[in-house]
C-alpha cells in the first residue's frame, strides 16, 4: 500500500516579499482545526488574516513562525 504524499505547501508573496500562508497550510503549521484558528483569532490569542484579494485571506507567514516560537512548549 503506498502512502499519499504530502501536498507542498501553498503560500503566496507580494511586491515587498512578504510571503502568506492559506488556510490549509495553517492548519497544517499548527496542528490545529478550522474552528480553532477562528476562535483563536477572535480571542486576540493567534495572528489575524490578511485580505489577498476577493475573498482570499492569508496569514504572514512571519507573523505564524512568532507566534508559533512564543507558544509554551510541554515538557514530558
Amino acid at each position: 500500500m503506498r502512502h499519499a504524499e504530502a501536498a507542498p505547501e501553498t503560500s503566496m508573496s507580494d511586491a515587498l516579499g512578504a510571503e502568506f500562508l492559506r488556510m490549509p497550510s495553517v492548519l497544517r503549521r499548527t496542528g490545529l482545526g478550522r474552528t480553532t484558528i477562528y476562535r483563536l483569532i477572535a480571542e486576540n490569542k493567534v495572528p489575524s488574516p490578511v485580505k489577498l484579494a476577493g475573498r482570499a485571506l492569508g496569514w504572514r507567514r512571519t507573523d505564524l513562525d512568532r507566534w508559533s516560537e512564543a507558544r509554551p512548549t510541554v515538557a514530558h
